[in-house]
């Protein structure tokens, strides 16, 4: 039976390894000009959105890809950007306070992993709930290293004079540098070997034990991976905001992170750069219209989003894709074989039934 060739732009890419080369160089070319021809202020609205765009693409890769409920993703960002701060006060260099807001966050994040992996559903939500909860009033009392109330602040972010740059194209290059190899490790990540774990988690944890795939230890590994990513999206806040508080960790910012991870398209990474942009305009847009109505205009935006497009905006984009594949199919063609799950995890390819029981017999 005749197979339909595939004559979409995502099938041309493929096939075509210039263009395999070009759009990835056009990309970085882009992004390497975009600060230096715009303004001030739109440098540093993209800077934010490149901030909360890690922080939804952590809590993605708990909730998206794995399957696993998480309400406190907005500790270990706040968690992050106190570190920065302490560090930067205390005369610390940049990397190392970047280190150590990455190693603060994700051993925060296993130790929460470790007890919480175990429980499922309403439990674990409970769990992540708590962080949020406890870390305001922590971050409060502990006014000797946090500052307390009133909030810590400190400036590093200045241009080095040998770069030529303005503070505003310096803060961007530097968020784009970070976020970009953050959102490129992920993506090899979730497409690799572990990506496979964890969707098999997602979708059953029984199955995912009979094939040898332990959920415990990939539920872990999730939750302290995102609690990674929460603190290196901290060390952005801080370096972009170059003042945090209590308030940053609040549970309504953590409502608002799951929000934007959910109208972006939960389980991508298209998604979550969708979510970062949502939860840094919306706001802003609503403030324009009423600022008494902000909370209201946004959850209407939310329920008619979803009601629109159930899989968040990158869900269009899919859907736009393949309604050009559908179209340039023929009508005949027969479907392409599926691979296993199992032999997607394992990366062996399945035996011919002919040869199996010609092996048998």
């Amino acid at each position: 039976m005749a197979r339909a060739v595939d004559t979409s732009p995502s099938s041309s890419l493929r096939q075509n390894p210039w263009l395999r080369r070009a759009v990835p160089l056009l990309v970085v070319v882009v992004l390497a000009v975009l600060p230096l021809v715009l303004t001030e202020n739109t440098n540093d609205t993209l800077a934010r959105i490149g901030v909360f765009a890690v922080a939804v693409l952590g809590l993605n890769v708990v909730m998206g890809y794995t399957g696993q409920v998480s309400l406190g993703q907005i500790f270990f960002v706040g968690l992050g950007a106190y570190v920065t701060g302490y560090g930067v006060q205390q005369g610390w260099n940049v990397v190392l306070a970047f280190l150590a807001a990455c190693l603060a966050a994700a051993v925060a994040g296993l130790v929460v992993a470790l007890a919480a992996a175990r429980l499922g559903g309403l439990a674990i939500a409970m769990v992540t709930i708590a962080l949020p909860i406890v870390g305001v009033p922590l971050a409060k009392r502990l006014s000797d290293v946090t500052g307390g109330s009133q909030g810590l602040s400190a400036r590093f972010a200045e241009a080095p004079e040998a770069t030529g740059l303005y503070d505003d194209q310096w803060v961007l290059y530097v968020v784009l540098v970070i976020g970009g190899a953050v959102f490129l490790l992920t993506r090899a990540l979730v497409r690799g070997k572990y990506g496979r774990a964890f969707a098999i988690v997602k979708g059953n944890e029984a199955v995912a034990s009979s094939m040898g795939i332990s959920p415990y230890r990939y539920k872990v590994l999730a939750f302290t991976i995102a609690s990674l990513i929460g603190g290196i999206s901290g060390f952005l806040y801080m370096f972009v905001i170059q003042y945090t508080s209590p308030e940053t960790m609040s549970f309504g910012h953590s409502i608002e992170l799951l929000a934007a991870m959910v109208i972006g398209g939960a389980g991508s990474i298209i998604g979550s750069l969708l979510g970062g942009a949502y939860y840094v305009l919306v706001p802003e847009l609503t403030n324009q219209v009423d600022s008494s109505l902000t909370a209201l205009l946004q959850g209407v935006i939310l329920l008619a989003v979803l009601f629109v497009l159930p899989g968040g905006l990158a869900s269009l984009l899919r859907r736009l894709t393949r309604g050009r594949r559908r179209s340039g199919a023929g009508s005949g063609a027969a479907a392409p074989p599926t691979t296993p799950l199992s032999t997607a995890v394992s990366g062996t390819s399945a035996e011919e039934p002919g040869k199996e029981r010609q092996g048998h017999a």
